[in-house]
């Protein structure tokens, strides 16, 4: 699990935008991002431990979010070569694994599944994304998914802190959703990468609490 060590005065700074003290349940969407066989299995070029640690507080999550009347989505990253969806060929690189770690998660792929530990039931909307941001034009359809069912909250839980989960929240943001961000129900490679997402979602973008905090924040009503 990350060790979290957030900065006081980013906490501080961004409670001025991003605070938000209560949840209207109906209205809540949590987003677990990409919580698959590719970015959690360690024999995955992109496997990474820590979002095998956070799989019992992101279960946890979506079961209490679940149970209060929230919707909750899976989004599922994607690599395609048909246009729109198809990242630029200048993306392709094969430094870094990148090119190995996106073959894994083609359809079909056993990378692109979802983990078989994760919480997922029939109810929930699962959706691929092609972009790092699930908000983004040639992503996902999760924006007008959300507002069709009057979303106008969201909890971002998942992998990776510093990309895709950050990538959504920011776009969320900017979208006009209130928008929460779980520390200890996202994860990155390392604690420096994953923390300095926090910190610019703390002081800029989102509500940043952990787990617990979400939790207590659904117990009075439920």
């Amino acid at each position: 699990m990350h060790t979290i060590a957030i900065p006081a005065w980013a906490l501080e700074r961004g409670r001025a935008m991003n605070f938000f003290p209560s949840l209207e349940l109906a209205k809540t969407a949590l987003i677990v991002v990409d919580m698959q066989n590719g970015f959690m299995l360690a024999d995955m070029p992109t496997g990474n431990q820590h979002a095998i640690d956070i799989v019992p507080n992101v279960n946890r999550l979506a079961t209490a979010f679940r149970d209060a009347g929230s919707k909750v989505v899976w989004t599922r990253h994607t690599y395609v070569e048909a246009t729109p969806f198809a990242p630029p060929a200048w993306q392709l690189t094969d430094q870094f694994r990148y090119r190995e770690a996106l073959e894994t998660l083609r359809p079909g792929a056993r990378g692109h599944s979802l983990h078989a530990d994760m919480a997922v039931e029939a109810a929930d909307l699962v959706t691929d994304k092609y972009r790092y941001s699930a908000f983004i034009q040639n992503s996902s359809g999760l924006d007008a998914a959300l507002r069709a069912d009057g979303i106008d909250t969201i909890v971002v839980s998942g992998t990776v802190t510093n990309c895709c989960c950050e990538s959504t929240a920011r776009d969320g943001n900017m979208l006009g959703y209130k928008t929460y961000f779980v520390s200890d129900a996202t994860a990155a490679p390392t604690d420096e990468e994953h923390n300095a997402a926090l910190l610019s979602m703390a002081a800029l973008f989102a509500d940043v609490r952990s787990t617990d905090e979400m939790l207590g924040l659904i117990a009075p009503r439920h």
